[in-house]
């Protein structure tokens, strides 16, 4: 019989032992195919401009690494989580150097954050909720946002705002290391493919603007006008995707965030699964989805 609840719940409120031990379980294999399936999807796209650098397939190369860098985004949030490999080691280093180190992202420094942010989700101790838009907003506002991330404004004032922390510069720069040896590398090999111009538009400008756009939807998707609560149910929402958000805004799964705050140990890959098998026991239940990205963005703008 399906569960109806009202009371904050955790994963073993829903889920047997032999569920759980199920979806604890990581796979090597599988997230070295994710990884690749990132790099894959980037080197093919800029392949294509390169066969035929045209104003149309520069925007669906833009489109599609811009979205593969979100992806790599997903998968340094897996490493947060050590959900690629079984080891730390193992996950702190394919996290950083084929995952966060590309986009210009620390996975050390976002571990420590995000552990924050699943202990007081949209309370006032989450980091992330003063870096969240705040909401609603108005179409108009919205729309100029979106259109600052997408003609690379976005990405400038981050770069110009960048601020040593407290810590000191020194520990700022050995930061950058890591950040800076993957981009030394990506130059050198979109040089050598296509001249120092395509390292700028296949990877620069898709981070400047797609990746930017990106992100802000899938934050105002995740946690927009919802409540804070120790309720995983109701302070974090899915979202359904069909093959074009995949694609495009939400990959490897990322949409089923209310799942993985219910689990965080379940790797993304699972997670589609875990929604069915939730989606039955929670049959009535107060649980906050949508039905759309689009869905989200109206709620967003709606008083």
């Amino acid at each position: 019989m399906p569960l109806i609840l009202d009371e904050p719940v955790t994963a073993g409120d829903l889920l047997s032992l032999d569920e759980l031990r199920h979806f604890r379980q990581t796979s090597a294999a599988r997230s070295i195919l994710l990884v690749a399936h990132a790099w894959v999807v980037i080197a093919t796209a800029v392949g294509l401009y390169v066969w035929r650098p045209t104003p149309a397939t520069f925007i669906v190369a833009v489109v599609v690494i811009g979205a593969r860098q979100l992806g790599l985004m997903v998968l340094m949030h897996e490493a947060a989580h050590w959900l690629l490999f079984a080891t730390s080691r193992g996950n702190t280093w394919v996290g950083t150097w084929f995952c966060a180190a590309p986009v210009a992202a620390d996975l050390k420094a976002y571990r420590r954050s995000h552990h924050l942010h699943h202990r007081h989700t949209q309370q006032h101790d989450d980091p992330d909720v003063e870096r969240a838009m705040p909401l609603p907003v108005t179409r108009g506002r919205l729309a100029l946002a979106m259109a600052a991330d997408l003609c690379g404004w976005t990405a400038a004032r981050r770069v110009i705002a960048w601020r040593p922390r407290s810590d000191g510069i020194a520990q700022g720069v050995r930061r950058m290391r890591a950040p800076l040896i993957a981009n030394a590398v990506l130059f050198g090999i979109l040089t050598a493919v296509g001249g120092p111009t395509l390292y700028l538009f296949m990877w620069v400008v898709p981070w400047a603007t797609w990746f930017q756009l990106a992100t802000r939807v899938r934050g105002l998707a995740e946690h927009g006008r919802l409540p804070g609560s120790d309720d995983p149910l109701r302070s974090t929402r899915t979202i359904g995707a069909g093959a074009l958000a995949r694609a495009t805004i939400a990959p490897y799964s990322v949409n089923y965030h209310l799942e993985h705050h219910l689990a965080v140990f379940v790797p993304c890959w699972k997670l589609r699964e875990l929604h069915a098998l939730l989606m039955e026991r929670l049959a009535g239940a107060r649980i906050a989805q949508a039905a759309s990205y689009w869905d989200v963005i109206a709620l967003a703008t709606s008083a």
